[in-house]
């Protein structure tokens, strides 16, 4: 890793009305606009969705970190995070940020260490920690065998 401080730059660019192009360097762009909760089309990223899915890549890309530094093996990792916007004091902003951890493991792999690993990763996530809003993790382990029957 390289030392401190990072820096990342992007850009967006667009018209008084339609689609915003987000880029950065050596990244392909992505299309942006308003979510339909205010007035957009559906079927675009909006701010509102690629920080709620910045939440749940940095959760799985810092288990991945911790998991690693343990020695810990793993088969698979999803995370699905819902965030709550609301109106706080006159002000909008994410209340919330809900994830569910969905944690494979082979066979006789440490539940209690997969667990204590999540959670490290959930309290150390630099996303996470970046926001005003509460955060909530809801842990599901399967072995490898039950995954198979599933």
């Amino acid at each position: 890793m390289k030392s401190y401080p990072h820096r990342y730059s992007a850009s967006a660019s667009g018209r008084a009305d339609g689609e915003v192009t987000l880029a950065s360097p050596s990244l392909p762009p992505i299309v942006s606009a308003p979510p339909p909760e205010f007035d957009g089309p559906v079927g675009l990223w909006s701010p509102e969705t690629l920080l709620t899915a910045a939440v749940a890549n940095c959760i799985l890309l810092t288990f991945r970190a911790v998991a690693r530094a343990a020695h810990f093996e793993w088969l698979t990792l999803e995370c699905s995070t819902e965030g709550v916007l609301d109106r706080i004091d006159g002000v909008t902003q994410f209340a919330s940020f809900a994830t569910v951890a969905r944690l494979g493991l082979p066979a006789g792999a440490s539940e209690e260490k997969a667990r204590k690993l999540l959670e490290k990763a959930e309290r150390d996530c630099l996303v996470t920690n970046s926001l005003r809003g509460t955060r909530t993790m809801q842990i599901e382990v399967m072995h490898a065998r039950a995954a198979q029957r599933a």
